[in-house]
């Protein structure tokens, strides 16, 4: 047969070696554009579309794993929320002989975690579980609202008449005012030599600005319908009769403060002219003058009082959520109290 490529010639490289076959690398080069070629006119379309459809697919994917994250976070935040909720329920387990124990911590107001709705509640389940030899009140409060006190100082009584269960104080560094209002119905009140007691009095305080008003030339316009419902404004002068009149209030609170301390210690108390003038006294004070009966601890007491070295403390304290619901309700309520006094607020009683 003919060579083909018998009529080409030969070119030689400088070095006497023959030169590339320049037909064969022309066929090796067809071969591969044949592919591109036989797709015809439409192959652009073709990538295109799978560029397209990775595209779609690596976004859809991206997508899953978003939702995956997404409800992951969600179901750690129940989990978390689950757990604080929980520790009431795990703290009041039911199980065998101890010493009940619910702390009176902090300002005693509502929405606050030593409010008369957690105390009560608290109080309620120690009571009930039959394991409960008797419930301790745990106490280091500065005091707080009388409302709140009165709820949970009538509470104790009746809790304590229907279950039969005794209750103790155990005051660490604070029973003072509102505080020791609700010590007064335990059965007795253990104290730290240190510790601060008293405070039997009521107080109701606030500011007024109308020297300072004065002096900068600014012009208070409070219009009001009822002569007494600007009263207690910081922005405008107090009458005697206004002032005569929330003193007559704080005096009635007062002898019902008096009233309960008496009922609960009883002939314990040593009543002198300053017992209930709004002083406090150390721990060791408090003995000697009858507003407490010995010095202890919680240990103390659960060991050597109630017989009982196990200790549960039944505590209700809010979770997470719990705590911004009442927070945002408390902003909306005060804000809604703000509006339907005038724009005022009334001093704090306490």
């Amino acid at each position: 047969m003919t060579d083909p490529h018998h009529d080409q010639p030969r070119v030689s490289q400088p070095d006497g070696q023959p030169a590339p076959d320049l037909w064969a690398q022309a066929a090796t080069t067809n071969e591969a554009a044949r592919p591109a070629a036989a797709a015809g006119p439409g192959w652009e379309r073709e990538v295109l579309e799978k560029l397209v459809l990775a595209t779609v697919r690596e976004q859809r994917a991206a997508r899953r794993w978003r939702i995956f994250w997404r409800f992951a976070w969600i179901a750690l935040v129940l989990a978390v929320l689950w757990t604080l909720g929980s520790r009431e329920l795990a703290g009041a387990a039911k199980s065998g002989p101890h010493t009940a124990v619910v702390d009176i911590k902090g300002e005693i107001a509502a929405g606050n975690e030593a409010s008369a709705e957690f105390v009560v509640a608290a109080m309620r389940s120690a009571f009930e579980d039959p394991g409960s030899q008797a419930v301790v009140l745990l106490i280091n409060s500065p005091g707080g609202s009388p409302v709140q006190a009165g709820i949970i100082n009538d509470e104790i009584g009746r809790l304590k008449a229907k279950h039969g269960k005794p209750v103790y104080a155990v005051v660490e560094e604070t029973c003072a005012s509102a505080a020791y209002y609700i010590a007064s119905a335990a059965d007795d009140i253990f104290v730290d030599k240190a510790s601060i007691v008293g405070s039997i009095g009521v107080l109701m305080d606030g500011f007024g600005f109308t020297g300072v008003m004065d002096k900068l030339g600014v012009e208070r316009r409070l219009i009001t319908a009822g002569e007494n419902k600007g009263f207690l404004d910081p922005f405008s002068p107090m009458s005697e009769r206004q002032r005569e009149y929330a003193q007559a209030m704080l005096d009635q609170i007062h002898e019902q403060f008096i009233s309960v301390v008496k009922a609960g210690r009883g002939e314990r108390l040593k009543e002198t002219p300053e017992i209930f003038s709004g002083l406090f006294w150390t721990g060791q004070q408090a003995v000697e003058l009858g507003l407490a009966d010995q010095l202890g601890n919680l240990d103390y007491v659960a060991r050597e009082v109630v017989k009982a070295e196990d200790v549960i403390d039944y505590t209700r304290r809010d979770n997470v959520a719990e705590r911004l619901a009442r927070r945002f309700g408390a902003a909306v309520g005060a804000g809604a109290m703000k509006a339907l006094a005038g724009g005022q607020v009334a001093p704090a009683l306490r």
